[in-house]
C-alpha cells in the first residue's frame, strides 16, 4: 500500500480542492439532509503523495459530531480514502466530538461497503430525500451506480 501524507487544507490549497470537488461532484455544492454545503469553503484534509494531491475530505463541525461532507480519491483501493477517514476520526477526537457521521445515497453500494468496513454503522434512512435534494441540485442523476434509482439518503456514523 502506498503511503500518503495527510494534512489540513490551507488557503493556498483551496483552488485545487475546488477543482477536485467540481470534477467529482459536478458542481460546487453538495446537498444532504436538506442542507446545502459549499465544501470548497469547509475545513478539510488533503492526502498527498510525493507532493501531489491524491485526495481530499471536507467536513463540518457540529456540537456533538464531525460530519464528513465530501471524500474524494484520485484512485480507488489505494488507501487514500482510508487515510482520510483515519485522519478525520483524529480531528473529531481532538475537537472532543463523540461521533463522525456522513450521508450517502441508496445506490452507492461501494461507499456503503467502504464505510462499514471502517467501523461505520447505518443510523438513519430518509426515504425520498434525494427528490427534495434535486430541487436544489438538479445535477443529481435519477439512476446511479449499478443501475439503481437514486431515491433515498442513508446516514452512517462511527463512535470515536
Amino acid at each position: 500500500m502506498t503511503e500518503y501524507t495527510v494534512r489540513a487544507i490551507g488557503e493556498r490549497d483551496r483552488p485545487a480542492v475546488r477543482r477536485l470537488l467540481v470534477h467529482s461532484w459536478g458542481t460546487s455544492i453538495v446537498v444532504a439532509h436538506g442542507t446545502t454545503f459549499h465544501p470548497g469553503n469547509l475545513p478539510g484534509l488533503l492526502a498527498e503523495r510525493r507532493g501531489q494531491l491524491a485526495g481530499a475530505l471536507t467536513y463540518a463541525v457540529e456540537p456533538d459530531f464531525v460530519e464528513v461532507v465530501t471524500i474524494d480519491a484520485e484512485q480507488r483501493r489505494a488507501g487514500i480514502g482510508s487515510a482520510l477517514i483515519d485522519a478525520v476520526i483524529g480531528v473529531a477526537r481532538q475537537l472532543g466530538r463523540k461521533r463522525v457521521v456522513l450521508t450517502t445515497t441508496n445506490d452507492n453500494l461501494d461507499a456503503l461497503r467502504f464505510y462499514q468496513r471502517r467501523g461505520f454503522r447505518l443510523s438513519t434512512l430518509r426515504p425520498g430525500a434525494v427528490t427534495h435534494a434535486r430541487r436544489i441540485k438538479p445535477e443529481i442523476p435519477d439512476i446511479g451506480d449499478y443501475g439503481i434509482p437514486v431515491n433515498d439518503e442513508l446516514d452512517l456514523e462511527r463512535a470515536v
